[in-house]
């Protein structure tokens, strides 16, 4: 039998033509399929995409809400902390006003005053030294230090307090006496914020105790039978403005930024510092750890020589603010001098250089022309003897000391000055005391 000829255009009904056709057939669905499983794969894709963008949108309101959250707390807590020390100091002021009164107890009321403006100068001091931690602009001022001066004086720092509360403080030291190579003032400021701390969140009558133990480095730990942390606290202890719970009270006070301080310049001394409670009402625990130094333990510094006024003086004061230009004028001729007072910047030079004082008090912000214009003015158009010079600011950062020295200051006080900083920084001749 023969086969009938294919027509044109038609495949001859051949195994290899049905063949070829079920190919192309595959080939086409694995095409589709293909595509069909990229879209799939590009849908679930940018689902999972927006699915984290939306996590992350939730997690960036959330954080933005805990920040506005924090700050304002924060808010909160200044005016509160900044309120409180001003109603001693007010009242104290009305008492005084009325005059010499015989049962008005004046070494209270003067007492109280200070007290007040020293707490309201470590709240500024606390601030201040986290600003300029975050950005990095304190330096140490490294040395071997024995480790027991610094807690001794620490200790003696907040003596006051512990005892206005009846509490018992007690200092273990170590036999072996261990040395550190740090910064004096920094790592005193460490301890005496723990030991505030403790004191603080302690009942009246309380216990806290510092223990001091060598190994393979040095571990200081501040124990007290307080208030104790939930394990939420703790985790946060040394975050910035951050505190436990608080009665509306508020009567521990404090801003939440001095186991931030802590953290930070343990950190700067190459050391390491971690909390630890059992629990509220268990009481609170924190260690410090620094590496022991190779050196030998330093003699005592000597005592610095004590200056005693001299005789009567022409001081000249330059302060914009009445206030203080009136208290330093009194103060000043509660010491025996003589005193004049000018109010800006161009008057003060003027009578700086007709005047021939033997010593100026000048702000640094002042009217007309600052401190440092003024001084730098002055010293280059007065012949020597030179006046002494004494520079009162509210900048205390290293560069604004050198600064001011550099202008011709020989000395330099940050507000609020005591009264007995300021006598003391009049005594003697002129020379560049920081």
């Amino acid at each position: 039998m023969t086969s009938m000829p294919a027509l044109p255009g038609i495949e001859p009904a051949t195994p290899d033509g049905h063949l070829a056709q079920l190919e192309r057939e595959n080939a086409r669905l694995r095409r589709e399929l293909d595509a069909s499983t990229t879209l799939a794969l590009s849908l679930r894709e940018a689902n999972e995409h927006l699915v984290l963008a939306a996590v992350d949108a939730q997690t960036s309101r959330d954080d933005a809400e805990d920040t506005n959250r924090r700050q304002n707390e924060f808010l909160a807590m200044l005016a509160h902390e900044l309120r409180n020390p001003l109603v001693p100091i007010s009242v104290s002021a009305g008492l005084l006003e009325r005059g010499p009164v015989a049962s008005l107890p004046l070494g209270r009321l003067t007492a109280v005053i200070q007290r007040q403006v020293d707490h309201m100068a470590r709240l500024l001091d606390d601030l201040l030294d986290a600003a300029r931690l975050s950005s990095g602009k304190i330096t140490l001022a490294i040395e071997p230090l024995r480790l027991a001066e610094v807690l001794e004086h620490a200790a003696e720092t907040i003596m006051p307090r512990v005892r206005e509360r009846s509490q018992r403080l007690t200092i273990n030291h170590d036999e072996r006496d261990p040395v550190v190579d740090g910064d004096r003032v920094r790592l005193t400021q460490v301890f005496t914020n723990l030991l505030n701390n403790a004191s603080k969140y302690t009942q009246d009558g309380g216990q806290v105790t510092i223990s001091v133990r060598c190994d393979d480095g040095i571990a200081v730990t501040i124990a007290d039978n307080g208030a104790g942390m939930s394990d939420e606290t703790i985790g946060r202890a040394f975050e910035l403005f951050t505190q436990g719970p608080r009665t509306l009270a508020r009567s521990e006070g404090g801003l939440g930024v001095g186991l931030n301080v802590v953290r930070n310049l343990v950190s700067m001394h190459g050391g390491s510092v971690t909390a630890g409670s059992d629990g509220p009402g268990q009481g609170s625990t924190f260690i410090v750890r620094l590496p022991q130094s190779s050196a030998d333990a330093p003699c005592a510094p000597t005592a610095a020589p004590v200056h005693t006024a001299s005789a009567t003086r022409r001081i000249l004061v330059i302060e914009d603010n009445g206030d203080a230009a009136d208290v330093l004028r009194m103060l000043l001729e509660l010491e025996g001098h003589q005193v004049e007072i000018a109010a800006e910047g161009h008057a003060g030079l003027a009578l700086a250089l007709e005047g021939h004082f033997d010593a100026i008090v000048c702000d640094i912000g002042l009217p007309g022309i600052d401190g440092l214009e003024l001084m730098t003015r002055l010293r280059a158009a007065q012949p020597d003897p030179r006046p002494l010079t004494v520079a009162l600011s509210g900048y205390g950062q290293p560069s604004d000391r050198a600064r001011a020295l550099a202008a011709g200051f020989d000395r330099y006080l940050v507000k609020p000055v005591a009264s007995a900083a300021l006598v003391e920084a009049l005594a003697g001749p002129s020379a560049a005391i920081a």
